[in-house]
């Protein structure tokens, strides 16, 4: 593997690697590839063997004890070839001395573990089209729902008690960037919840989906779903769940969303002490 070169991507690189991951499968935001960079330039790397690139992974550091690994593909006819694999080490090298943690496809656990991953719990994520969604949803919004386009003090503390680092850049980001849709719930001045929706390859994603119980859970998604345009209803909108969060997968079979794809949540060290039943969608896959 001579000709075998590990680099971090450049902007638009990042982007040709987020398709890659439309093409896994895995249904990427259209506007991710900025969004993630801003946590970690350094943590996207790619594989380039005589100057293609033909593997990616990201492996972004969100401060001294924590990271997230994600992304790492393959294309298809370099398989089995010890590209990714030598494209990992230089991943987990980024990553030294921190907790690592990372979603990834059920049939790979044994290749994680070998790795140094232990299982902490599934992740379910779930679907069906807006305009199904909407008249189940009902009349749920709340008085304390509000539009939201940038992330507060009082929210980035609400968020740090749902997430195993700060993430400040990335919040910002994610919150105002053009076509996401976000919404916070309040109640006597406190956060209580929040959520963001997002354009997707296909269709829409919610996450984050934090709330303090299933009711405002429910009062969130239904403001984030009335601002799609009524011309985008037939499309689906998906939420990606931990399987800890019971009510939160009652509320998905009450709403008639649909099992569509199932992940492993590792750590490379230990489970974070993060309070999964307020977490009704993970923010993604891709950065947890």
């Amino acid at each position: 593997m001579s000709d075998y070169v590990i680099r971090s991507l450049t902007h638009d690189e990042l982007r040709h690697a987020v398709n890659w991951a439309d093409q896994e499968g895995w249904n990427p935001g259209l506007r991710d590839a900025e969004c993630f960079r801003s946590t970690d330039p350094d943590g996207y790397m790619g594989g380039f063997l005589n100057d293609t690139m033909i593997a990616s992974v990201s492996a972004v550091n969100y401060d001294d004890a924590f990271s997230f690994l994600g992304s790492h593909i393959v294309r298809p006819e370099y398989r089995g070839s010890g590209h990714g694999w030598t494209l990992a080490q230089h991943a987990y090298a980024h990553c030294e001395g921190r907790n690592m943690g990372l979603d990834g496809v059920v049939e790979q656990q044994d290749n994680y573990r070998k790795s140094g991953f232990t299982f902490a719990y599934n992740n379910f994520r779930f679907g069906a089209q807006i305009g199904d969604l909407l008249p189940q949803l009902g009349q749920v919004l709340g008085n304390g729902v509000a539009p939201l386009s940038s992330a507060s003090d009082a929210l980035t503390v609400y968020d740090r008690k749902l997430f195993p680092a700060p993430r400040d850049a990335f919040l910002q980001n994610w919150l105002g960037a053009p076509g996401h849709i976000s919404r916070v719930y309040t109640e006597n001045g406190r956060i209580k919840g929040y959520g963001t929706l997002r354009p997707c390859h296909s269709g829409y994603k919610v996450g984050p989906l934090f709330a303090d119980d299933v009711g405002i859970a429910q009062a969130l998604l239904a403001s984030l779903l009335a601002a799609v345009p009524s011309d985008h209803h037939g499309q689906e909108v998906f939420i990606d769940i931990p399987q800890p969060n019971t009510a939160a997968l009652a509320m998905a079979t009450q709403l008639g969303l649909g099992k569509v794809l199932e992940t492993a949540r590792m750590y490379s060290s230990h489970e974070p002490d993060i309070d999964l039943n307020r977490i009704y969608g993970v923010t993604t896959f891709e950065l947890g």
